[in-house]
C-alpha cells in the first residue's frame, strides 16, 4: 500500500509575500542634465529656462523619471526643482538620482500601501526569487514594516526558507 503524500508546505500556515507583485510596470527613464550644460561645464539659467519652455514634456507621460547630471559640473539645486515642475504634470514618479534610486522609490511607494495589520501574528515568508530585479532596500523596508506585527519572518521559498525573526514568547 502506497503512503499518502502530504504537502507539508501547504499545511504549514505560512503566508508568502512576493515583492515582485509590487513591481511598477511603467517605463523608467533618466533625464540627464548634462545635455543642458554649456560646453559640458555650466548651466546657463537663461538658456535653460528657454529650453524648459520649448521642450515637449508630454513624452514623459506615465513614465518614471530619474533626474541627474552625469557630468562633473556644478548644477544649482533650483535646476532640478525646475525640471521637477516641468515633469510633474506628466510623469508617474520623479526622483533625484539614477535608475537604482528610482527603483527603490517605486518599491518604497508600493510597500507603503501595504497594511501591516494583514500580517499580524502571521508566519511570513518573503519570497526571494523573482523575475524582475527587487532592490535590497525593498527587502529591508518590508522587514522593517512587518517585524513589529508578524509572528515570524522567513526569507526564500516556502519549501526552503532562511529564518530571520521569531517573536519571543511572552
Amino acid at each position: 500500500m502506497e503512503a499518502e503524500i502530504v504537502n507539508r508546505v501547504a499545511n504549514s500556515g505560512l503566508v508568502t509575500l512576493d515583492l515582485e507583485d509590487y513591481y511598477h510596470p511603467g517605463d523608467r527613464v533618466v533625464y540627464d542634465l548634462k545635455d543642458n550644460l554649456f560646453m559640458g561645464l555650466i548651466l546657463k539659467e537663461k538658456d535653460f529656462r528657454a529650453f524648459l519652455k520649448e521642450h515637449d514634456w508630454s513624452q514623459y507621460t506615465g513614465k518614471n523619471v530619474a533626474i541627474t547630471c552625469t557630468e562633473d559640473a556644478i548644477v544649482p539645486t533650483w535646476a532640478y526643482m525646475l525640471l521637477t515642475i516641468q515633469l510633474q504634470p506628466y510623469a508617474n514618479t520623479i526622483v533625484f538620482g539614477n535608475l537604482a534610486d528610482l527603483e527603490e522609490k517605486l518599491y518604497f511607494d508600493a510597500i507603503a500601501q501595504i497594511n501591516p495589520e494583514e500580517y499580524r501574528d502571521a508566519r511570513v515568508v518573503v519570497k526571494g526569487c523573482s523575475k524582475v530585479p527587487v532592490p535590497t532596500a525593498a527587502y529591508v523596508e518590508i522587514t522593517r514594516l512587518l517585524r513589529p506585527v508578524a509572528q515570524s519572518l522567513l526569507f526564500g521559498e516556502p519549501c526552503s526558507t532562511v529564518p530571520l525573526y521569531k517573536r519571543p514568547k511572552a
